[in-house]
């Protein structure tokens, strides 16, 4: 399970893995120019982040494709799983669509383990 206090990673590399897992999810193959897209940043800013996060062990790439790695993979499940359950979460609050993503994508990354967790005991009670 994702654990925030072991796992110190910045919100940036978990927006790429988890925009990378979503992509995989969509099309046989992602490229740099899709994740480029899909988090509206340049190409540049792309090659940069799939050069951290090869050398982290959590992608590898293949000219343009990029690939997740076992961990990568496992590691953008647990912060994408985190998302839909926040979002899930807000939406049972009242909160739109809308909003209830854009803010699920942000609170993934602040809340703490037990904060999550009480989220999660809270939506199995309903």
């Amino acid at each position: 399970m994702y654990n925030k206090n072991t796992m110190k990673h910045n919100q940036s590399t978990e927006d790429y893995l988890e925009t990378i897992l979503i992509l995989s999810q969509k099309q046989e193959f992602v490229h740099k120019i899709d994740v480029a897209r899909a988090v509206n940043v340049s190409q540049p800013a792309v090659q940069k982040a799939v050069k951290l996060l090869a050398a982290q062990g959590y992608i590898t790439s293949e000219g343009m494709h990029i690939y997740l790695t076992e961990s990568g993979k496992k590691y953008a499940e647990e912060i994408y799983a985190r998302h839909c359950t926040l979002k899930k979460f807000l939406k049972k609050l009242g909160v739109s669509e809308e909003n209830a993503d854009a803010d699920a994508c942000e609170m993934e990354h602040i809340l703490s383990e037990e904060t999550y967790n009480k989220i999660i005991e809270f939506l199995e009670k309903q």
